[in-house]
């Protein structure tokens, strides 16, 4: 399914969502958890640097998937984790005609490798920009969230609703990992350490979001802009009723070359008051990606 004159819509009618799900939970289950704690030393290698961990778990499943939605959606395109870091133009797809999977077969791999059950496979369907359906998976801890552009987000069949923090609550926060953020970086979330705020590490940022849909987690606050990572949780906390935006104060943009630290929060009001605390440190990072999670 190519060309400019293909709609959003026709997309998503053209894609049995149950059956991508089911795809998901295959690959979890033929290349992931038989891995989960059991990887082997010479099956855990550096990308990056020490913090930046690929695992076969990661490779396989990305393979799987890549070939089990492409053959869901004939015509589609898959921008991977993995893929990209073997190929960065791989990414030009984003900005592309036909439909994209965006895939990330192991988000929280540094979780994954230490038998943490903390990470998840996340996956989203885009066209021409525009976010139309996300998976995220956590497979250990038996969660499957589904989002569906104007359809709602659901977890195990339940409907999800961020909801507005009560008045006078401290605001949770998962921000950029330390590990993972420059010195300029460091500065701008440096604004969330004040009364009323209580931010931490960020673990998988699947999960992270997932929390803010669910109502669980009040908002994050990332520095980097790695499609894999954002694309399936931005769509959830969206249809759930929550808010996103960079810290110009637009959408984010899953083909890049956003304003940066940005956030997604439980509702409006607070992803707002959130730019306003890293806005308070710092000016803006566009097109400075930053380093970027597993």
């Amino acid at each position: 399914m190519t060309g400019s004159a293909v709609t959003a819509e026709a997309v998503l009618a053209a894609v049995d969502l149950d059956a991508v799900e089911k795809a998901v939970r295959e690959a979890a289950a033929a290349e992931i958890l038989p891995r989960f704690r059991q990887l082997a030393a010479h099956e855990v290698v550096e990308k990056n640097g020490p913090h930046d961990l690929v695992t076969i778990a990661d490779q396989r499943a990305e393979e799987h998937l890549t070939t089990a939605l492409t053959a869901l959606l004939p015509g589609s395109a898959v921008v991977g984790e993995e893929a990209v870091h073997a190929d960065p133009a791989v990414l030009g797809a984003l900005r592309g005609d036909a439909p994209v999977w965006i895939v990330d077969p192991v988000d929280g791999t540094r979780q994954f490798v230490h038998g943490d059950p903390g990470f998840a496979t996340l996956v989203a369907l885009a066209h021409r920009g525009e976010l139309l359906a996300s998976w995220t998976y956590a497979p250990a801890l038996e969660e499957m969230a589904v989002a569906v552009r104007g359809g709602g987000a659901r977890l195990n069949g339940r409907r999800l609703r961020a909801g507005a923090p009560h008045e006078g609550k401290i605001l949770e926060v998962a921000m950029s990992h330390h590990d993972f953020t420059t010195v300029a970086e460091k500065r701008a979330l440096s604004g969330l350490v004040c009364e009323g705020v209580a931010p931490r590490p960020c673990g998988s940022a699947g999960l992270e979001y997932l929390a803010v849909a669910r109502g669980t987690l009040e908002a994050t606050a990332f520095t980097w802009e790695n499609a894999w990572d954002h694309a399936a949780g931005l769509l959830l906390v969206q249809e759930a009723g929550g808010a996103s935006m960079t810290l110009s104060g637009a959408p984010f943009r899953i083909s890049g070359g956003n304003t940066l630290p940005f956030t997604a929060a439980r509702d409006e009001a607070t992803a707002r008051r959130i730019l306003d605390l890293l806005a308070g440190d710092t000016g803006s990072m566009a097109g400075d990606t930053g380093s970027a999670a597993d």
